[in-house]
């Protein structure tokens, strides 16, 4: 391991994070986050308001949308594509930024670590909050800053191997909200999924069942992001511990207010024609809103929400691939935020079973039921638990489909279902970014290293004009050129 030289240079207006608002306009370079001035926090509540950053709530995590193998790209608009960014996510290039470009996944993340790291090392000694609010607050800030590290780690580490985690390069861990500090290692794999764990293991016993807004990382929330770690960490035990755990947890306190309501919908009455959401097959030339916001989405258990994707709007160059579609039944409601049409065109897409995403206009990728019941589905199956695993799945495809769609066959041997599992999760999160995630961590699975995974581009009439095979290599992000620039002594992946 080598020590890596990091410096902060960190610009913003002064009371930005204790009154929440946004960083977004302000420069900002690795490993930064510090209010120009000072930040008064002295009373718990003070800390407590920190956590209303709209930042935390909504911003522009999209990078893994172009990269899931679910994704094709049609070249009539793909080469025209207003930013070039998307062409070289999709083709898979090593460098997606242009020099003095930043990328924004690195600094949203780093923008709202740094609030999670000061509310750590203060909360404690705030005035006026009693012992259990501060543990709780402290608490709160250790399973966000978990969650951020979980995303970091995804981006720029290697996919988790228990065979070399240990010695591949990870990222700098940062606990301190201190920009007097320059000197950073880059942490291994290993080390930092220890570190994810840590927070978390540590901070579940002290947060709130019942939460306040759906902002707001909760006992149940946790849980499952402490579920999710350990299934990338191939332990599927301790995982399916926690997510039974947030089960539990959500069970008890699901109906309590309206603000933390949770339940699966059900896409039979809500997402059809004439249904409670306003969905019309008109939307096929333009896209659909009339999903719940985040606020009030039920199925929500933590907000961390890309705001608006361009992808599910108003551009048509990334669809999802025929094989894809192939996936899902004719009863899938899922389908009806899929159209055969680009945007404001009333021709079909030159190939058949291509699809753009047409709703909803953000994407959700904190914690939620649906991951909740296909993560403990997968642990489940990895067990051998095969009639658990029907269970679980069931919970969701009656939810999605016909009730005679929805029965999952009782004949599946142990491989099959957890095949049946990871498409079930390609059905549910398709063209959203989540899919990537899962291209990762199979990399590094016994039971499809194997595998391979490609972009192909089709012509506007239709025909394969480019296959872009991934390396794996690029199963990691490689930092900016002014990440490198700021910080001669950084390694950069290859």
């Amino acid at each position: 391991m080598m020590t890596k030289k990091i410096t902060r240079h960190i610009k913003t207006s002064g009371l930005a994070i204790l009154l929440a608002a946004s960083l977004n306009a302000c420069k900002k370079d690795f490993l930064e986050i510090q209010p120009k001035g000072k930040v008064i926090a002295q009373a718990t509540n003070d800390y407590n308001l920190m956590f209303n950053n709209g930042n935390i709530l909504l911003n522009n995590m999209d990078v893994s949308i172009p990269l899931g193998d679910e994704v094709i790209a049609m070249d009539n608009y793909f080469s025209s594509a207003a930013l070039p960014r998307t062409q070289r996510l999709f083709r898979y290039d090593d460098i997606v930024y242009d020099n003095g470009v930043q990328a924004n996944e690195m600094l949203n993340m780093m923008n709202t670590l740094y609030i999670f790291n000061k509310i750590a090392a203060e909360v404690m000694s705030s005035t006026g909050g009693t012992d259990q609010q501060k543990k709780a607050l402290l608490a709160e800030a250790k399973a966000d800053r978990a969650f951020n590290n979980f995303w970091l780690i995804n981006m720029f580490g290697k996919p988790y191997n228990p065979a070399t985690a240990a010695t591949d390069p990870g990222y700098p861990i940062v606990t301190a909200a201190d920009v007097t500090e320059t000197s950073f290692t880059r942490a291994s794999v290993q080390e930092m999924y220890d570190f994810i764990v840590k927070d978390l293991t540590e901070a579940i016993p002290s947060l709130p069942v019942a939460i306040s807004s759906r902002g707001r990382m909760g006992k149940a929330a946790a849980e499952v992001l402490l579920g999710k770690v350990y299934v990338f960490m191939g332990k599927y035990a301790e995982a399916k511990t926690q997510l039974d755990a947030a089960v539990t947890d959500l069970a008890s306190t699901g109906s309590a207010t309206t603000l933390t309501t949770v339940a699966l919908y059900d896409y039979n009455v809500t997402l059809v024609p004439g249904g409670t959401w306003g969905y019309s097959t008109a939307t096929a030339t333009t896209f659909f809103s009339g999903m719940p916001t985040q606020a009030i989405h039920t199925e929500y258990i933590c907000c961390r929400q890309l705001a608006t994707s361009a992808w599910f709007t108003i551009n048509s160059e990334l669809v999802m691939s025929p094989q894809t579609t192939a996936l899902f039944t004719s009863s899938d409601k899922r389908l009806n935020l899929f159209s055969t049409k680009p945007y404001l065109v009333n021709t079909a897409y030159p190939l058949a079973g291509a699809m753009r995403r047409n709703g909803p206009a953000g994407v959700q990728y904190g914690e939620t039921i649906p991951d909740m019941y296909l993560l403990r589905a997968e642990c489940r199956a990895r067990l051998n638990d095969l009639t658990g695993a029907k269970a679980d799945l069931e919970i969701l495809r009656v939810k999605r489909m016909s009730a005679a769609d929805a029965t999952v066959p009782t004949t599946l041997t142990q491989l099959q279902m957890i095949q049946f599992v990871l498409n079930e999760r390609l059905r549910e999160n398709a063209m959203q970014g989540m899919r990537w995630w899962d291209m990762r961590r199979l990399s590094a699975d016994p039971l499809f290293a194997s595998a391979t995974y490609t972009h192909q581009l089709y012509s506007a009439t239709g025909t394969l004009s480019a296959t872009y095979p991934l390396r794996p290599e690029r199963l990691t992000m490689r930092f900016t050129q002014s990440v490198i620039d700021q910080n001669p002594g950084m390694q950069n992946n290859p």
